[in-house]
C-alpha cells in the first residue's frame, strides 16, 4: 500500500470516528474528546483535559514533540450545529462516501481538519524531528465560544505563548487573515393576554415582535444601501439575521410573550453595540405608547448572548507568511463567518485560518467534504512541521 493511500485511509478512519460522535453544541462533547485523548495516549502523547464545571464539555491541549519550544498550534472545534429540521439522504452521524465526497455532520466544519492532524501525528513522531506543535481542541464554538475562552485563559495562566495559531476552518485550503465580528441578542417582549375575540383589550407580544423585526430589518437595510468602499468582505457591510422566534400559547389567546433571537455580523468600522443601541432606541420609541397603556405589565427586555471579537488582518503575521510560502500564493482572504481567531489572539500569538473543505457545505443537510481536500491538508502539515524551519 502506497504512503498516500495509507494516509488517506487513516484520515478517513479517524474522520468516521469523529463524525460518529453527536457533538451538537447542546450536547456534551466529552466522549469525542476522550476518544482523541485515548488516541494520543496510544501513540505516546500525553494530553490535558480542560473541562467545564459539569465535566461534560471539555477542551483538549497536547504538545507533540519537544516541549521546550514555542511551536505552532493546530486548533479546531469539536462541536457541530444541529441536524434537526434539515434534509439528509444518509445518517448525519455516520460518515458516508458518495462520488468522492464524505458526507456527515462536521465533516467540513471542522472534523476533517482534526482528522488530518491526528492522522499526521504518527508520521511526525517517526520522523524524530526536533520541531514541535500543539493540538488545541475546543467545545461550544458554534454557540458562545466558551470553550476557547476557557482553554486560552488556562493556557495564559501557565504562561504559554505559541509561535502562531493555525485554525483549520473550512477555507478550501486558502489563507484567511480577517473576519467579521458577531454578536447575538435575545429580546423578550411581554404583552397582555386575553381572549382573541377582543384583541384591542390585550397586547399581542407576537405582533410587537413583528414590528421589532421590521425595525431591525430597516437598520440592516440602511447598512446595505451604504456598503464600505473597497471592502474585502462579501457582503461589504454589516448584516443581521433572525435565528429563532417563539411565542404564544394558542390561536384563541392573545400572546402574552414572544422571544426573538437575532444576530449581527459586524463589518470592521462598526460595533455590535452600536447596532444594538440603534435597534433598542427605535423600538422603545415605537412601543412607548402601547407599553404605557398596559403598564406595568408590558415591556421589552434584551440580553447579550455572546459577542465574538473580529479577527483583523495584521501587516506582519508569521502564520500567513509561512502558509503563503508553502502554498506559493500571495493572496489572502477575508470571510464573513466568525471563528475562535480573536480569542486565540489573547495568547499574544499570530493567527491564520486555513483548512480543508468549504464553508458553503457546512451548516446544512448533507454536509460533506471532498476527499481530495484531505491529503493536501496533511501534505501542508508535513511540509511545514517536518521542515527545518518550523
Amino acid at each position: 500500500m502506497s504512503k498516500l493511500i495509507e494516509t488517506s485511509k487513516q484520515v478517513e478512519e479517524i474522520l468516521a470516528k469523529l463524525v460518529g460522535f453527536d457533538t451538537t453544541s447542546c450536547n456534551p462533547n466529552r466522549a469525542c474528546i476522550d476518544y482523541i485523548r485515548d488516541y494520543l495516549d496510544s501513540v505516546g502523547i500525553a494530553s490535558e483535559i480542560v473541562a467545564d464545571d459539569t465535566g461534560g464539555k471539555a477542551c483538549l491541549w497536547a504538545t507533540i514533540g519537544r516541549s521546550d519550544q514555542q511551536g505552532v498550534v493546530l486548533a479546531g472545534h469539536t462541536d457541530v450545529v444541529p441536524v434537526k429540521g434539515q434534509r439528509w439522504t444518509s445518517d448525519p452521524f455516520m460518515l458516508t462516501e458518495r462520488d468522492g465526497k464524505l458526507f456527515g455532520r462536521g465533516s467540513a466544519d471542522m472534523k476533517g481538519f482534526i482528522a488530518c492532524a491526528l492522522a499526521f501525528i504518527p508520521e511526525f513522531l517517526a520522523a524524530k524531528t526536533t520541531n514541535c506543535f500543539h493540538l488545541a481542541l475546543t467545545s461550544d464554538e458554534e454557540t458562545d465560544m466558551s470553550g476557547a475562552h476557557r482553554l486560552t485563559d488556562h493556557l495564559s495562566a501557565q504562561g504559554i505563548k505559541p509561535a502562531w495559531v493555525w485554525i483549520g476552518e473550512p477555507t478550501g485550503l486558502s489563507i484567511v487573515d480577517e473576519h467579521k465580528g458577531t454578536a447575538a441578542y435575545r429580546t423578550r417582549l411581554t404583552g397582555v393576554p386575553g381572549h382573541s375575540s377582543q384583541p384591542d383589550k390585550g397586547l399581542n407580544a407576537i405582533e410587537l415582535s413583528a414590528q421589532l423585526m421590521d425595525i431591525i430589518s430597516d437598520v440592516a437595510r440602511r447598512r446595505k444601501e451604504i456598503p464600505y468602499a473597497a471592502s474585502r468582505f462579501d457582503p461589504p457591510y454589516s448584516t443581521v439575521n433572525f435565528g429563532t422566534i417563539e411565542g404564544g400559547t394558542a390561536d384563541n389567546i392573545i400572546a402574552e410573550t414572544c422571544e426573538l433571537l437575532w444576530q449581527t455580523r459586524i463589518h470592521p468600522g462598526e460595533s455590535a453595540q452600536g447596532i444594538f443601541a440603534e435597534v433598542e432606541s427605535r423600538a422603545r420609541v415605537a412601543f412607548a405608547p402601547r407599553f404605557a397603556a398596559f403598564a406595568p405589565h408590558a415591556g421589552m427586555e434584551s440580553c447579550l448572548c455572546f459577542d465574538i471579537p473580529p479577527f483583523l488582518a495584521k501587516a506582519e503575521n508569521a502564520g500567513v507568511k509561512t502558509l503563503r510560502r508553502l502554498l506559493k500564493c500571495d493572496q489572502t482572504h477575508a470571510v464573513g463567518f466568525a471563528t475562535e481567531a480573536g480569542i486565540f489572539q489573547k495568547l499574544g500569538a499570530d493567527v491564520v485560518l486555513c483548512g480543508p473543505g468549504f464553508i458553503e457545505q457546512a451548516h446544512q443537510g448533507d454536509e460533506f467534504i471532498d476527499k481530495n481536500q484531505l491529503i493536501p491538508c496533511v501534505d501542508l502539515m508535513r511540509q511545514f512541521l517536518l521542515s527545518s524551519s518550523a
